[in-house]
């Protein structure tokens, strides 16, 4: 292999990567039902090396983390291969200016991950995600003694919960209920009526 390749391979890896983790949306990409892609990690495992303060002055994110990562191959294989290519400098000097270019490419999107992103991030209290006290409709009939699923509003965004009855009498769809507890992943809800008369 030469160096021509070892950087073209590596601004493709960089590249795909990038592809995965904006199809992924940040979040899970579930491909087929049964494989699973999780997050893109923050950090690269051992490389937390720093650690800087977002604008917000709360959210924290180390200074090479996975995105960086990413950035800095694909930055690095393109400057590589370009200047291998057309540049006509030796190995070691072609080496030290791709890397270059790899450190500026992840320092731009650090620099936007930390300036622009993360300012208008929220960490959320146990208080604004409890299930309990919520108001929601039944969207899959609750049977006797079983588990349906209701719909509620929450932060501004539908959400869903698996919910039993609590009093394990069946609740039909689209009744509304009121959730009294919240145990082990269930909801346990009574109807809204039963609830406003006491």
């Amino acid at each position: 292999m030469n160096w021509e390749m070892f950087y073209l391979i590596c601004f493709v890896a960089g590249l795909m990567l990038s592809v995965v983790a904006l199809l992924g949306g940040m979040g899970h990409l579930h491909l087929g039902g049964h494989v699973h892609v999780p997050h893109v990690p923050h950090s690269v495992a051992g490389a937390a090396h720093g650690v800087a303060h977002a604008a917000s002055g709360s959210a924290r994110v180390p200074w090479w983390n996975g995105f960086s990562a990413m950035i800095f191959l694909c930055w690095f294989g393109a400057a590589g291969y370009l200047l291998t290519r057309y540049g006509g400098f030796v190995a070691g000097v072609t080496l030290a200016l791709a890397g270059v270019a790899g450190v500026a490419g992840g320092a731009i999107v650090f620099a936007f991950l930390t300036r622009v992103l993360l300012p208008h991030e929220k960490e959320l209290t146990a208080e604004e995600t409890d299930v309990v006290g919520a108001v929601g409709t039944v969207s899959a009939p609750i049977f006797a003694g079983g588990t349906g699923e209701i719909l509620y509003q929450q932060l501004g965004a539908m959400r869903s919960a698996p919910a039993r009855s609590e009093d394990g009498r069946p609740i039909s769809k689209q009744e509304e209920v009121f959730v009294v507890r919240y145990e082990h992943g269930i909801a346990y809800v009574r109807r809204w009526e039963e609830t406003s008369g006491q």
